[in-house]
């Protein structure tokens, strides 16, 4: 059993920022890690990876504004939203790589259930 739980979720005004937490078990947090989100009604999509050991990605939308890091020993995966926008609303996940294109879904075996981001403008 993989289980990824991310927290950190909540309501937040635009301008705001909040840091998502994502807790692995099961897997020795050896996988590169990556974070999707999903807006209702539309597709879920790439926001960011780490690589296991510390290089990092990030779509075009977030760059400059996301931050995603990791403490290994904690088995633990951080993604820190700065300069939070109404279009950031989304549910957002973490989930571990498997092989393959990076921002392809498909390519990520583990995803956690989620978590709610609500930015008010």
């Amino acid at each position: 059993q993989v289980l990824l739980v991310e927290s950190g979720g909540g309501l937040v005004q635009a301008g705001g920022s909040l840091r998502l937490s994502c807790a692995a078990s099961g897997l020795t947090f050896s996988y590169d890690m990556g974070w999707f989100r999903q807006a209702p009604g539309k597709e879920r999509e790439f926001v960011s990876l780490i690589i296991r050991g510390g290089r990092t990605y990030y779509s075009d939308s977030v760059k400059g504004r996301f931050t995603t890091s990791r403490d290994n020993a904690k088995n633990t995966v951080y993604l820190q939203m700065n300069s939070l926008k109404p279009e950031d609303t989304a549910v957002y996940y973490c989930a571990a790589f498997t092989g393959g294109t990076y921002y392809l879904i498909d390519n990520y075996g583990y995803w956690g259930q989620g978590t709610q981001v609500t930015v008010s403008s």
